[in-house]
């Protein structure tokens, strides 16, 4: 298997990512072909593809984020089960954020990622390929070191319309398990840099980081 990164929407993998996504997640999370051209150029957004006999078979975006030292981990496809691919995945991306923050001189604080909470009504179906199933995907994540940061979370839809995304959790991997809570000062910096990309913000996201920027520290809980 291959870890190859894609910069350009030229590549030819890139097309290939783009046919999984779809076919994985819903409409709404899934950002346009030609919007990816900045995206991918972007030299802090990292998209990577599993790569097996010359097809794509899995693929992550993340990013690191010096000033903060914290990642957020965009999102991980595995394309079909039996072959490791979320384990390689997930090797090969912390390799690279701690190498990024050992060149920053500093270990890796911890990562961000939205999590679906498939005990809401949630009815999507990924693409019906197992290892992408919420319940599997949530719990996994849990065994990893992922918590749920404890306020009600949503976010604007990457169609840009000003809609807002409900059905997910907000949670973060600290480097200290032992670790309770977060500074509410930090998801807001983070939220607002890493929505910053979309001009229409939901009247529901601003109030939430409006919520956020009045507390002090939010609970990290179990998910």
């Amino acid at each position: 298997m291959q870890y190859h990164r894609i910069t350009s929407i030229t590549d030819p993998l890139f097309a290939d990512m783009h046919r999984l996504m779809q076919e994985v997640f819903p409409p709404e999370e899934v950002l346009e072909f030609d919007l990816w051209k900045e995206p991918l150029e972007d030299p802090g957004i990292r998209v990577f593809v599993a790569v097996l006999d010359g097809k794509v078979v899995g693929t992550t975006e993340y990013r690191y984020y010096e000033d903060f030292n914290v990642a957020m981990t965009d999102f991980t496809i595995i394309g079909q089960p039996g072959l490791g691919i979320g384990r390689y995945l997930w090797k090969q991306r912390q390799d690279d954020l701690q190498a990024l923050a050992a060149a920053n001189g500093k270990e890796l604080y911890g990562m961000f990622a939205e999590i679906y909470d498939p005990y809401r009504d949630l009815d999507h179906q990924f693409g019906g390929v197992k290892p992408m199933d919420p319940f599997v995907r949530r719990e996994v994540l849990s065994h990893l070191g992922y918590k749920r940061l404890d306020f009600p979370y949503v976010h604007p839809s990457w169609n840009n319309d000003g809609e807002a995304v409900s059905g997910l959790d907000l949670c973060f991997m600290p480097a200290d398990y032992e670790q309770d809570e977060l500074p509410a000062e930090l998801i807001v910096k983070f939220l607002e840099r890493y929505y910053s990309v979309l001009d229409q913000k939901p009247r529901e996201w601003l109030d939430m980081v409006a919520g956020l920027k009045q507390t002090q520290a939010v609970a990290l809980l179990p998910i």
